[in-house]
């Protein structure tokens, strides 16, 4: 079984608002797994359903290839965007409390809490109250107490939230080195640079619907538009810009270095550059030349706004 998780045409209606409308998802094993899409497009619903928070109105959820069952919530850790932390509860104290609750041992807590509050560097905020710590502070905290019961699957909704770039790239390390270890990771987020950066896999929903899903490096291919930035080594200009916007279609352009060197962006009718290339090559020297492949941002925006 190559997948962790599997949705199967799961749909959910509150009233008269439908939240989910039969979304599918293949999750595999040992990825980071982008679950995007705009504010209210069922996002949350679903990781609710997964959660066993809530149930499906109609579909079936598989967890390692068996229906979703209430015992596989002690291999699920879940990072919700609202935070739940008791304020008035000591660092540590709390911590216990939170790791006993996903079956852990007092002992064995204990031991996994030492190791991880040394590894965050945050020992001494064992005794602090949770109303004393910054907001990113905290989150380390509820970070920790995630991911301490060493669950199969982590589902993190917007885990950044509240942290500077320093924390917010040791938390990213942590997500990279726990996926390297083993474990699968549903990652939902507004942050693209987050998805290009972590995510081997992306689905987007967008108005209770799967719109798009696939590895993300597929995906970019699927999308691009064989638009290609040149740079050119021009001695004279020479109408040699108009020649081009003549030929192909020149999206942007400028001139550099007093005239000696042309830059332009162009879209090409195919990706055959054969024809382009031979074009260019008795008319000046190319200095770079390189395709334009969109950004996730870019797919997230393209996607959402065809539908």
């Amino acid at each position: 079984m190559n997948n962790i998780l599997v949705a199967k045409e799961v749909s959910k209606q509150f009233g008269s608002h439908i939240a989910l409308n039969k979304v599918s998802l293949e999750i595999p094993k040992n990825s980071i797994y982008g679950l995007l899409g705009p504010n209210g497009a069922g996002k949350t619903t679903l990781i609710r359903i997964i959660n066993q928070i809530i149930y499906p109105d109609q579909g079936s959820i598989y967890f390692d290839g068996k229906p979703l069952q209430a015992q596989h919530i002690a291999k699920i850790g879940y990072l919700p965007e609202e935070r739940g932390l008791y304020k008035s509860m000591k660092v540590g104290e709390q911590a216990l409390y939170l790791a006993q609750l996903k079956g852990l041992s007092k002992s064995d807590a204990k031991i996994r809490l030492k190791y991880w509050f040394d590894r965050l560097e945050i020992g001494d905020w064992w005794n602090k109250k949770i109303q004393e710590l910054s907001k990113g502070m905290a989150q380390k905290i509820q970070f920790i107490v995630t991911v301490l019961h060493e669950p199969k699957l982590l589902i993190f909704d917007e885990p950044f939230s509240g942290f500077d770039p320093i924390n917010a790239n040791l938390i990213k390390d942590e997500i990279l080195q726990l996926r390297d270890k083993g474990t699968t990771i549903i990652f939902s987020t507004h942050r693209m640079e987050s998805v290009e950066e972590l995510c081997e896999y992306i689905a987007l929903v967008h108005q209770s619907e799967k719109i798009l899903d696939g590895k993300l490096s597929d995906i970019k291919k699927a999308y691009k538009n064989n638009i290609y930035k040149v740079g050119l080594g021009v001695q004279s200009a020479n109408g040699l810009l108009e020649d081009l916007k003549d030929k192909f279609e020149i999206l942007s352009s400028e001139y550099l270095d007093g005239g000696s060197q042309l830059n332009f962006t162009v879209q090409l009718p195919s990706d055959d550059t054969g024809p382009f290339l031979s074009h260019l090559s008795g008319k000046a020297n190319v200095n770079n030349f390189m395709e334009t492949i969109p950004s996730a941002n870019d797919i997230f925006i393209r996607t959402v706004q065809s539908k």
